[in-house]
């Protein structure tokens, strides 16, 4: 499964025999581990050979279109290079799926921007279209589940702009009502939704109704959900946002990219904040590669994948919750489990979440730390995060999750002791061969 192209490391070999032995090691490490962070999976075999395609020799720098006097958005080479009848096909291709994956009953009405090389770029560009340094905007604060780019002091988006943080209530949900008052007080000129470690449901339509109410644009980053929505298993953020941001691995299984799409009167001040506002040429071979994984998201089985992650989201949290575990939000119900490790109950809780991490990966299951709600330092965090993407791109399903469970909660009672987790791992190693082999 993890060797995507059949003699890379060979073909590598040739020329970098030290680049060859970190792409073998890597596949190994990969090969050995059960992979539980909700944002990575793993991509089909036709994605790695578009990634890897002589379309990486090209640079496109501008857009397959055109946007006239009046803003319309026209056919045309809108390039300042020569050389582009096969990239300005690929990027309209692209830009058709990508409408019609996410907004298939309303492409008329949207715009796509595939250009963006990944979700922190296209969160900035966002930000940069419709905000002037200092103005105001809403996000999720980074320990109540939010990202980096939604505001955080220490990233751009915090420096140049003022951000305004909401967060969760005492019962780990979004907290609506004091988001609305938050909105009225402050009037923002933009609000973020959307999550990276938030395992509820989004309601998209009272995110709408509070932006409409205090006047601001609505931009849904649907980054880790966004194959559970092209998939029907997560409402869409649409037609109540005014702008959807995304990265493209994660559970839509694509390349590492960012994707904008936006009512279509935006659609000029998008393109022009990205482009060239923050970046210079798109990377081509990534277009080719995600044009694939949104294809392979257009099929019917796709549905069944995205749903299938969910099922075995809950079938996971459920375990983990039943052995003692603190779950924040009570359980999940999308790809992805956020555990308070050092406030769980007294039998399975741990006194470090970041050792505990490294006692996981020491056993061969692969998840991060993170900071929860109350955690005063992002880098001494008292969550572990863990997803159902990538197990589930695997082909496993309810019957591994228990099985998974059981070796988080060994992990646990092992304290740290390095023999005892190396035991586990062999047992992982073993349990997961099947799967991770190919």
């Amino acid at each position: 499964m993890y060797a995507q192209l059949s003699g890379i490391v060979d073909l590598v070999a040739d020329e970098d025999m030290d680049v060859a032995a970190l792409i073998a090691a890597e596949n190994k490490r990969q090969s050995e581990s059960i992979p539980l962070i909700p944002s990575e999976n793993i991509v089909s075999t036709a994605v790695a050979a578009a990634l890897s395609s002589c379309f990486t020799n090209k640079y496109a720098e501008g857009y397959p279109h055109k946007w006239t006097k009046a803003g319309e958005c026209v056919a045309g080479n809108g390039r300042y290079y020569q050389g582009q009848a096969n990239t300005n096909q690929l990027e309209q291709l692209l830009i058709d799926r990508a409408l019609e994956l996410f907004v298939p009953n309303a492409k008329e009405k949207y715009h796509a921007n595939v250009q963006a090389l990944s979700g922190a770029p296209a969160n900035l560009a966002v930000l940069s279209a419709f905000l002037q340094p200092g103005d105001t905007f809403m996000g999720l604060a980074l320990d109540n589940g939010g990202h980096l780019t939604h505001g955080h002091k220490v990233n751009i988006t915090g420096k140049f702009f003022k951000a305004v943080q909401y967060g969760l209530d005492e019962k780990g949900l979004l907290d609506y009502d004091a988001i609305e008052k938050m909105a009225m007080e402050n009037k923002p000129k933009l609000i973020i939704c959307g999550a990276t470690a938030y395992p509820l449901t989004i309601d998209f339509k009272r995110f709408g109704d509070i932006a409409k109410k205090c006047g601001a644009l609505l931009m849904a980053d649907i980054s880790h959900i966004a194959g559970l929505i092209a998939g029907g298993a997560h409402p869409s953020c649409f037609p109540y946002a005014d702008i959807m941001t995304t990265t493209t691995h994660k559970t839509l299984r694509g390349p590492r990219a960012g994707l904008i799409i936006c009512k279509k009167e935006l659609g000029q001040q998008i393109d022009k904040a990205l482009f060239p506002g923050l970046q210079g040429g798109p990377h081509m071979n990534t277009m080719a590669a995600l044009a694939v994984a949104l294809k392979e998201a257009l099929q019917p089985e796709f549905k069944d994948y995205a749903h299938q992650i969910v099922t075995n989201a809950k079938a996971l949290a459920w375990d983990l919750k039943n052995a003692g575990f603190k779950l924040i939000g009570n359980g999940t119900e999308n790809h992805l489990i956020l555990m308070d490790v050092v406030h769980s109950d007294d039998s399975i809780k741990v006194a470090d979440a970041s050792q505990f991490a490294e006692d996981l990966e020491t056993a061969h299951l692969v998840a991060n730390k993170n900071a929860v709600p109350g955690d005063l330092k992002p880098w001494i965090p008292s969550g572990i995060r863990l997803g159902t993407p990538a197990v589930t791109t695997l082909g496993m399903k309810e019957a591994e999750m228990h099985k998974i469970a059981a070796f988080i909660v060994q992990v646990a009672n092992a304290k740290g002791d390095k023999a005892t987790l190396e035991k586990i791992g062999e047992e992982v190693k073993s349990f997961g061969a099947d799967y991770t082999k190919g």
